[in-house]
């Protein structure tokens, strides 16, 4: 037994040593830039044991601050070889922490941000051969431009004068001191509950993970309570209740449900939670409808948006290795004319066989119905005649999946050597052409942009997640590398516990010493979620199971990237392949052949 874990510190100590991470596992979350405090509520600083340091700070229910020093120590047993298992693994866990303070490094969430922006990597679900796509589309926004987050903070701040203004909410929320878009709250792929107005982080089995009311957590028990002592709805009722915030828009309007929630519970002033949901996001959908932010970003792009400055490489790549190329967007022309021609310079549309703005994803994949329109260059305005064919240069507005495949140009085009990239299935209907996996669309909203393609088409589609740089970054900290390696060994801890205890019917001292190593899990994994910096914690991750944006993600997505720029790395034949263990089931991945074979004998023998 000593020897064995004498063999796990030598490997858990390496392994923090090298920081090594693993790609796809993904135990990861959002980036949070700095902010400030809002609220003076008597918080908790969740940071307050983090390396990181944040200067804004969120409030939980909580006993008090959580230190370190206070998580190594572990229960005793009265079992002789229980007990030696608590005290190895504790032991253990010691020796890490004090290797942890020595390599412990001073870099903040800003400087892990911006490292972050440097991953291009992308990377596969499934198997995809680009060779094999003739066909490209694009999204424009989160996808071709990328926004600063001065954005997000000049939405929320129209959504909430629209609050006050249009709906009689308090002006104070107005004041200098009143409420501000915090970018340290919100992160993609969250729900909200438009019944209590609680802000909900969803399993891959659409279980409550964690919940929040305005700034405060939910505890347990009222998370029970409200879903019938489970921590989930039925699909009937998840379609009722919850609100997906899956788009990167979505996190202004995230931020403004909570702290109008908590504006009202810290002056003790009567609310509904539905009712607050509904103003907000009625708020938000007027903002966006207005086109008032729009015209703000379309004047000062600088301001707006990050810079993309490998982003031509890109498109023209496609574009000289044959691919066609096409533009769909929900944003209105004239915005994303000033948008394209700050990204592209002004004859932009040239490179394009296709333009469609204001398309109304995720209807233009179902609705069958609706025709296209041409909008006028000179005036931005649609014209009334029918529209029969695609011509390039020009730009086209509505429309639905059934009448692009009969408007486009779908003969095989010359790539830059002059040879014709035929589909290999040598498809000439375009109705069928566009139905196949020959067509490769790329968009950051799951569903707005990519589940419908995917379920409706069989697309091969690529979202974009500039997520997964900023959380490989702080996957590869000190800090959030000893939570990890300390998590996975009091795992391994309880099972072998349960193997000495056997499979006779549990003592209380059992239950007992069993329930307080789990709390230490629990809290180790409170750690990892404070050095992601977000009350939600990974993205990725809804505490220990995959989160329902995870999933989405595996399912409807043949490949992910930090941005479309990292496909500037690939050729435009390359052939993705999926991780090793992907999908793979516990079993599969403990037992995995390959694990058993010696390599240096292998190599004796073919020698």
């Amino acid at each position: 037994m000593r020897l064995f874990f004498m063999f796990v510190c030598l490997v858990f100590l390496i392994a923090a040593q090298c920081r090594f991470l693993s790609a796809f596992a993904l135990s990861l979350a959002r980036p949070c830039p700095g902010g400030q405090q809002r609220f003076t509520t008597s918080a908790t600083n969740l940071f307050s044991s983090s390396s990181l340091n944040p200067t804004t700070t969120f409030s939980e229910h909580s006993e008090g601050k959580v230190r370190l020093e206070d998580l190594l120590h572990l229960p005793r047993h009265s079992n002789h070889s229980v007990n030696e298992i608590l005290e190895e693994t504790e032991s253990l866990v010691k020796s890490m922490y004090q290797f942890s303070k020595q390599k412990d490094e001073k870099k903040s969430i800003e400087d892990a941000k911006e490292a972050g922006r440097l991953h291009e990597k992308v990377y596969a679900n499934n198997y995809v051969d680009l060779g094999k796509v003739d066909t490209i589309g694009f999204d424009f926004d989160y996808t071709l431009v990328t926004y600063t987050e001065e954005l997000l903070e000049l939405i929320y701040d129209m959504a909430l004068k629209r609050l006050v203004n249009d709906r009689q909410y308090p002006t104070e929320m107005l004041q200098v001191d009143g409420l501000r878009y915090d970018p340290h709250f919100s992160i993609r792929g969250l729900a909200v509950d438009t019944k209590t107005g609680w802000i909900c982080h969803l399993s891959y089995t659409h279980k409550v993970a964690v919940a929040w009311e305005g700034r405060e957590k939910v505890p347990t028990p009222r998370i029970y309570a409200e879903y019938r002592g489970k921590r989930g709805m039925t699909p009937s009722e998840r379609k009722k209740r919850l609100k997906p915030l899956n788009d990167l828009f979505s996190m202004s309007e995230c931020c403004l449900i909570a702290d109008t929630i908590q504006f009202f519970k810290e002056r003790d002033i009567p609310y509904h939670g539905q009712n607050v949901v509904t103003d907000v996001l009625s708020s938000i959908r007027e903002t966006h409808i207005s086109g008032d932010f729009h015209r703000l970003v379309a004047r000062n792009p600088v301001r707006y948006f990050e810079p993309s400055p490998h982003l031509q490489e890109v498109v023209q790549k496609f574009k000289d290795a044959g691919k066609r190329l096409i533009f769909v967007s929900n944003s209105p022309f004239w915005y994303v004319d000033s948008g394209m021609r700050h990204l592209f310079g002004n004859e932009w549309r040239m490179d394009w066989d296709a333009i469609i703005t204001s398309a109304g994803k995720p209807n233009f994949y179902t609705d069958d119905s609706r025709p296209f329109r041409e909008i006028c260059q000179e005036t931005r305005r649609p014209l009334f005649r029918a529209v029969e064919r695609f011509e390039k240069g020009r730009v086209y507005t509505g429309g639905c999946i059934q009448e692009l495949t009969r408007l486009i140009d779908w003969t095989d085009k010359p790539n830059v050597n002059g040879l014709a990239a035929r589909s290999v299935f040598g498809i000439k209907s375009g109705a069928v052409d566009v139905a196949t996996a020959n067509v490769l669309y790329i968009g950051d909203s799951l569903f707005a942009d990519l589940v419908d393609a995917k379920r409706e088409f069989s697309w091969t589609t690529a979202a974009v997640t500039p997520e997964v740089g900023y959380e490989l970054e702080i996957q590869q900290r000190t800090d959030f590398t000893l939570a990890q390696r300390v998590v996975d060994l009091l795992l391994s801890a309880l099972r072998k516990i349960q193997d000495e205890m056997g499979s006779s019917t549990r003592t209380e001292e059992d239950t007992e010493t069993l329930d307080a190593v789990e709390r230490l899990v629990s809290k180790w994994r409170d750690q990892e979620t404070r050095v992601l910096g977000n009350p939600f914690g990974s993205v990725f991750r809804a505490r220990y199971q995959p989160s329902l944006f995870a999933h989405s993600l595996r399912r409807y997505c043949d490949l992910y990237m930090p941005s479309v720029s990292s496909l500037r790395n690939y050729s435009p034949q390359h052939r993705f392949y999926p991780e090793t263990h992907h999908r793979l089931l516990s079993h599969e991945i403990k037992n995995a052949p390959a694990d058993c074979w010696d390599l240096d004998e292998v190599m004796e023998c073919s020698a």
